[in-house]
């Protein structure tokens, strides 16, 4: 797994000839709306490969109230949501899975590293190792200002939207 500079694409904001790699905002991907849009931008993509981008935390979600009182603190389980929802953005940007969704096929190997606050951006990597017409896994990372806050093995099932 590499998490750093991209060995073998280059943020889309240089231009590709690749109609699949344009980047487009995570609403015109993937199917996730507020107040479950855990993804604020997407900064890189290599379609079907990895993903790069961020959640900026605001401090307004409405979690941050009751987890905890006091001492507001990111759930871990949406870390690794988010990290998902990046997934799914580098999965679903692939021509072939235009009208499909990616579903949670399940988590190995969480790791929470540091907890993550209201005002903190979370950065996000995912890169998928298998892709198939049916599943998909890859390994993902949250990061707050290069500090690791969780790492997972993610794994996604696939079906028709409609």
């Amino acid at each position: 797994m590499h998490f750093g500079p991209p060995t073998d694409s280059r943020p889309c904001s240089e231009g590709t000839s690749n109609v699949s790699d344009i980047l487009l905002p995570p609403e015109a991907v993937i199917p996730h709306r507020d107040p479950f849009l855990l993804l604020t931008e997407v900064t890189e993509v290599t379609s079907g490969e990895r993903a790069v981008g961020h959640w900026d935390l605001t401090g307004d979600e409405p979690f941050f109230a009751g987890h905890f009182p006091g001492r507001p603190t990111l759930p871990g389980v949406l870390m690794c949501e988010s990290i998902a929802q990046l997934g799914a953005y580098a999965l679903l940007s692939r021509p072939d899975f235009v009208g499909r969704l990616a579903l949670f096929g399940g988590l190995d190997g969480v790791r929470f590293r540091r907890q993550v606050v209201p005002g903190e951006r979370l950065d996000l990597e995912v890169e998928l190792s298998r892709v198939s017409a049916r599943a998909g896994k890859g390994t993902g990372r949250a990061s707050v200002g290069g500090e690791e806050a969780c790492r997972c093995e993610l794994m996604f099932v696939f079906v028709d939207a409609a």
